[in-house]
């Protein structure tokens, strides 16, 4: 019946199944079986001829994959206490199983002798209800199984159909048996075969396949299945509503190929076939309206939409359909407007206007907006921000939103609102102004969106108020627009920020801004001492006077130890350490890295008659200094802590000096016993002399154009070559030769000679 239920229909091509969703899809080589949805509604199965399932989240990519032979056993898994599957067998050897449901704490199944429903909670069947009909063929006439609540089991066989409910057994019955019982509240026949089940509210939905003889034919033929929704009596079923689906292929399909299944959650019925899946939903006044539309009854349509005025709870149903119904009549639509704002409901139309090319008057619109205005502000700025500034005149909402922050000026839906009018009428001086006042994250959108730099020198304070971080590293990212000595200029009374800005400037690079390091001195020490220091070793561009005199003045010793350091005033830094630090180790350090004898000596001097300076001295002092300078002058009887381990240190710091020194002489020798080898074995090798060599001093061929004259050629083993007779003058010392090229430049004797004759 057309007003009962609503279809659509996906199909089902090549044995494959696509879910709409995010879910994906899955594509089988055979016939798809079923499908089985969650009571959420959330997660589907699909199973399949060749023994295949998965199971696949609606609106997650999760995903279970499993193969299984013909089940003709049913397993239980189970975690238990360590996370690990528990397997149970909760049925076999009554060969195949053909249906499951499971519904909290129950377990219903089927196979060819009956249903068994299983308890949880107890681990016990509890009942067995036996198949009716037992004539026909059960692969053909498959039992239906479905839950219609907890404990109300709903079954179909073949013709017949059981509504059984799990009671509690009594404490006098119980002995032996089962907590729980099953009782059969109703069974009748049908006048069809039953291929699913589902409920619906006290009803039942059934699925029934036809079989009818015709008169024209002599053979049996298939109708199409039919959706039934019945109401269950004690002894027979009464019929409510009755509709014949059209299929693919129907005619070929028999009463196991078609199935049934219910999404609780959504109140959706799936009805699987062989190549099709139709959704079935129940119809609603929605659906009413918009069949009436469908079929041109925009008449009817509007005395529905005009009655339905009189119920609060209809008005954006009726609203929504003004959209299908007055179409793109401008004056029809403003005298609905003009209805609606007679019962006092203009809000309830304010979604469906019209915002497009086609538009109405801005008086309407207006009109609407000061409706928000009066009672909803968060109505009203939800429709600035939807509606396109072009449907009112801008100005008059301003007016009417400025004249209502004069009862509420601290409201900030109205100012944020404010703030966006002013946007698009291009004042967005006035807009920053507000965003800045309600401190909105989209103040520095809106100043880079419109090249606001020029708008915010006078409001850096204001925008540093609400997030230094943000605002420090917009001035910096754009130093050609506003300029450093102009946002300085502007922080000059707010020192805090001003110290932030100039430490951010310093660490992006350490010149741009050195005329303020002078400056920075006094800031760093007043407000972050920790990066003075650091501050003071990478400037070159700070006065050291003027930082000594901050520093001295604050009593920052590190710091004035540094300063004098670098000022070439190492002995009195050396003596601030030791005297007002108190630092022997600190000490130490510093006179190594100045590498100075003469601190050294002061440091000695100092420490000598302080026991606790005299054993730091000796755990370092050994790699620097001879630390028989500084136990020749430690006074006899004077106690000093930890001695005997003091002089074991610097015994085995003597012992280890030997042995590097022994491993690098060994290093040495064996590296110029290889080198020695290495060139001896260079000078040995034969030097080849063709006729494209020359002499370097005649710069003709190095050999004779006749090889049967005599000649004499020497070699030397810079692979210099000359004719013996080309040679220059020996040197001075008797008997060794060099090549004058290498001599003249230097690269070495070459005193080494290869002499050819023949």
């Amino acid at each position: 019946k057309q007003e009962t239920w609503e279809t659509s229909c996906c199909s089902v091509e090549n044995n494959s199944f696509t879910v709409g969703r995010r879910g994906g899809g899955w594509v089988s080589p055979v016939k798809i079986n079923q499908i089985s949805l969650d009571e959420s509604g959330e997660h589907m199965g699909i199973c399949s001829e060749d023994g295949k399932v998965q199971v696949f989240g609606l609106y997650t990519r999760e995903g279970f994959h499993e193969n299984f032979d013909c089940p003709v056993k049913l397993l239980l898994y189970e975690k238990n206490w360590l996370n690990r599957w528990k397997t149970s067998t909760l049925h076999e050897g009554e060969g195949t199983i053909t249906n499951v449901q499971w519904r909290a704490n129950l377990i219903a199944w089927a196979n060819n002798m009956g249903v068994k429903i299983y308890d949880i909670s107890t681990k016990q069947r509890i009942t067995n209800v036996l198949r009716d009909n037992v004539s026909l063929r059960p692969d053909m006439y498959p039992c239906s199984l479905c839950w219609k609540d907890n404990s109300t089991l709903i079954i179909g066989w073949g013709s017949s159909i059981k509504i059984c409910v799990v009671k509690e057994r009594g404490h006098t019955e119980l002995r032996d048996l089962p907590s729980r019982y099953v009782e059969i509240v109703s069974a009748f026949e049908t006048e069809f075969f039953i291929s699913g089940l589902a409920p619906l509210a006290d009803q039942l939905v059934t699925l029934y396949f036809v079989k009818e003889n015709s008169d024209h034919m002599e053979e049996e033929f298939r109708a199409r299945p039919c959706l039934d929704i019945i109401q269950p009596l004690p002894e027979g079923y009464e019929e409510i509503s009755s509709d014949a689906l059209t299929v693919r292929n129907f005619q070929e399909n028999e009463c196991r190929d078609y199935r049934l299944e219910h999404s609780e959650g959504e109140s959706l019925y799936y009805i699987i076939s062989p190549k099709d899946i139709v959704v079935a939903k129940e119809r609603d006044q929605d659906d009413h309206i918009d069949w009436l539309l469908d079929k041109k009854k925009y008449e009817v349509g509007v005395i529905i939409i005009q009655s339905s005025r009189l119920h609060v709870g209809t008005l954006y149903f009726a609203s929504r359909k003004c959209q299908k119904v007055l179409g793109k009549n401008m004056e029809l639509w403003e005298n609905e407007v003009y209805r609606f704002k007679t019962i006092g409901q203009l809000k309830a139309i304010s979604q469906y206007l019209p915002r497009g090319d086609l538009r109405l008057r801005p008086a309407i619109y207006e009109m609407i907006l000061h409706e928000f205005l009066k009672s909803d502000y968060e109505g009203f700025a939800t429709l600035i921000r939807e509606w396109p500034g072009e449907l009112y005149n801008n100005m008059t909402i301003v007016q009417a939103v400025t004249d209502h922050l004069k009862k509420d000026p601290m409201n900030s839906t109205l100012l944020t609102t404010l703030a966006e009018l002013y946007t698009y009428d291009q004042r967005y001086d006035r807009a920053l102004e507000i965003y800045l006042r309600l401190r909105h994250k989209d103040v520095y959108q809106l100043i880079h969106k419109h090249d606001l730099f020029s708008s915010i020198e006078d409001k850096i304070v204001l925008l540093m108020d609400f997030d230094k971080e943000k605002a420090v590293d917009m001035l910096l990212d754009n130093e050609d627009k506003i300029l450093i000595d102009r946002v300085v200029e502007e922080l000059r009374d707010r020192p805090e920020l001003l110290h932030i800005y100039l430490h951010k400037l310093f660490k992006r690079d350490h010149h741009k801004g050195q005329r303020y390091h002078e400056r920075q001195i006094g800031l760093y020490a007043e407000y972050d001492r920790p990066n003075l220091l650091p501050f003071l070793r990478d400037s070159i561009h700070c006065p050291l006077e003027k930082a000594l005199e901050i520093c001295q003045e604050r009593n920052f010793v590190e710091e004035t130890v540094f300063l004098l350091s670098r000022m070439g005033n190492c002995r009195r830094a050396l003596q601030m350490i030791m005297e007002e630090l108190e630092d022997v180790d600190k000490a130490i350090e510093f006179a190594k890295e100045q590498d100075d004898a003469e601190l050294w000596e002061d440091l000695i001097s100092y420490s000598i008659d302080k026991p606790p300076f005299i054993t730091g001295l000796l755990n370092n002092i050994g790699t620097h200094v001879d630390p028989i300078l500084l136990i020749h002058r430690i006074k006899e009887g004077m106690e000093i802590p930890n001695l005997r381990d003091s002089l074991v240190k610097i015994l085995q710091d003597y012992n280890l000096q030997i042995l590097l020194r022994e491993g690098c002489k060994k290093i040495l020798v064996a590296d110029s016993l290889s080198l020695l080898q290495k060139m001896h074995r260079t000078q040995m090798r034969g030097v080849r002399v063709d006729e494209e060599n020359i002499c370097e001093s005649c710069h003709a061929s190095i050999l004779p154009s006749d090889m049967a004259q005599n000649f004499s050629v020497v070699v030397f083993h810079c692979r210099h070559m000359f004719h013996k007779e080309c040679l220059p003058s020996p040197g001075t010392i008797p008997g060794v030769q060099f090549c004058n090229i290498c001599s003249a430049k230097r690269r070495g004797p070459g005193s080494g000679i290869l002499e050819m004759k023949k």
